[in-house]
């Protein structure tokens, strides 16, 4: 379990750590235009290789795998921190992010191997923990080696931990055990792969490209035309990446949707609550963290609780629906904040919604590995993983809109001479004094809105929940009957199924 909890702190550390160094990174390789790419790639290579990840380790043992991509991110970490320009940095950051992916979405799926289904909520909670304080703990420490030592500190720290959890993972983790021989589906594979670009680079720079622009236009066209395409895709092959019984099943489908709303909004609050409190509050990029720390302490408290609980596995979908109307409380608290809201009162709403974002990830993840049959583990861990990633994307994309939209519309009219950008909050210090209130109330205001446009998605998520019932399983013996309960959870199935109410 140390061996893959590191691997999942460096996996999760490495989608935040760059935040607070690009500036400096652009200034040293001389890359400003493009230097959204360097969090854009393995944003984009994780969430694409995390559906083959996954099902290659199905059908190879997920140890070997896991040690395989442990090593290309410690190898493309190196390549990171030697980067002597832009491309060469974005190339190894694409690498990097192939071997996270596979980090992730094998150590989830390594938990259901080891620990049996009544217990999973609990260790799966550990790695929701590790995922959601990386989250705030990233950009901090991004900071910390920019300014302190290099930026390229932020790549080269992930090799002597890394050594360290490579090494008690070949010797700790049990031998690999392999499913059914089966020729590797390429073509879904490749399929899922474009559809995962597609969405990240729509999500990645719809705002910047322009909605409307040809780029993202064509982009939206071409995903929607390969998601069509995938189900017979997948029918067709012996070894698909995502069989279509999965693809059928009501309980994979509503949870990862629940899991892709969930982290929509959970991104939205983590990203943006420290440039709120950077901005209107005034506090550096280190106490915005120190700020912080109430959330950081629900979010930990509540996935401690729920793991525990979820050892009652009748009980999942109460805990869905707690976490789920506790972050949507958060969400609607957070829509109230201003310029001058007291440090006392943010801290109430940040614990609340950390609550909530904690009770969530793993319950989705631990209904989704109990309701398949264990030659699919892998699979369904990657399909939950792969709808999270794509949420988060989303959420940071739709909620910057949001914030730099509702921004500039209240400002439009405040001069920009000194340098003010009504494009751009973080010139909000270039205004005279006296305009400086007003455009802190507009982007506290933005910010307020956000979360409140943001807050449907969560009802969305509640009202999926509600037709969600777990299966029930108590202990590895049962995973003999998981074969019969999985098909019956498919379209095709009488409504008699355990998985669901009927309809």
């Amino acid at each position: 379990m140390s061996a893959l909890i590191l691997a999942v702190l460096l996996a999760a550390l490495d989608q935040t750590i760059v935040s607070t160094a690009l500036p400096r990174i652009a200034e040293d390789l001389n890359g400003f235009d493009d230097i959204a790419w360097v969090s854009a790639a393995y944003l984009l290579a994780s969430t694409a290789v995390t559906p083959l990840w996954g099902k290659l380790g199905d059908m190879f043992g997920r140890k070997p795998l896991y040690l395989a991509s442990t090593s290309v991110f410690l190898i493309a970490s190196v390549a990171c921190g030697l980067a002597q320009n832009l491309p060469e940095l974005i190339g190894a950051r694409v690498l990097q992010g192939v071997g996270g992916g596979g980090m992730i979405v094998l150590t989830f799926a390594l938990v259901g191997d080891i620990v049996a289904p009544a217990e999973r909520g609990r260790y799966q909670a550990m790695f929701g923990s590790v995922y959601g304080v990386a989250s705030i703990v990233g950009p901090l420490l991004g900071g910390v080696f920019t300014d302190q030592l290099s930026w390229r500190w932020a790549f080269l720290i992930n090799l002597p931990v890394g050594i360290v959890a490579l090494v008690i993972a070949a010797r700790a983790l049990p031998a690999a055990t392999r499913g059914a021989k089966a020729r590797i589906d390429y073509a879904g594979a490749t399929v899922l792969a474009a559809i995962a670009t597609g969405l990240v680079l729509i999500t990645s720079f719809g705002e910047r490209w322009g909605w409307g622009s040809p780029a993202i236009v064509g982009l939206i066209v071409a995903t929607v035309a390969l998601a069509a395409v995938l189900v017979p895709v997948e029918r067709r092959a012996a070894a698909p990446v995502l069989p279509p019984a999965m693809l059928g099943s009501r309980t994979v489908v509503f949870s990862s949707l629940i899991g892709f709303f969930a982290n929509a909004a959970m991104f939205a609050v983590l990203v943006y609550l420290p440039t709120y409190l950077q901005i209107v509050h005034g506090v550096s990029a280190t106490l915005s963290g120190i700020f912080m720390l109430p959330l950081v302490a629900g979010l930990v408290i509540s996935q401690s609780l729920a793991g525990r609980w979820a050892a009652h596995v009748e009980r999942l979908r109460m805990i869905l629906l707690a976490g789920l109307v506790a972050n949507l409380a958060g969400l609607l608290l957070l829509g109230t904040i201003g310029a001058t809201t007291g440090t006392l009162v943010l801290s109430v709403y940040f614990l609340i919604t950390g609550i909530g974002i904690g009770m969530v990830p793993m319950v989705v993840l631990t209904t989704v590995q109990n309701s398949v049959p264990a030659a699919d583990l892998g699979a369904a861990s990657a399909v939950v993983t792969f709808a999270r990633s794509i949420g988060a994307a989303f959420g940071v994309a739709v909620f910057g809109t949001l914030l730099n939209t509702g921004f500039a519309d209240r400002t439009h009219a405040l001069p920009t001479a000194g340098g003010f950008d009504a494009a751009r909050p973080d010139t909000i210090g270039h205004l005279p004094a006296a305009l400086r209130d007003t455009a802190l109330d507009a982007f506290a205001h933005a910010t307020a809105m956000g979360y409140l446009w943001i807050a449907p998605t969560l009802a969305v998520g509640i009202a999926l929940a509600l037709f969600l019932k777990p299966a029930k399983k108590t202990d590895a013996g049962d995973q003999a009957d998981d074969q019969a309960h999985y098909q019956a959870d498919g379209p095709a199935s009488a409504p008699v199924d355990e998985t669901v109410p009927a309809a």
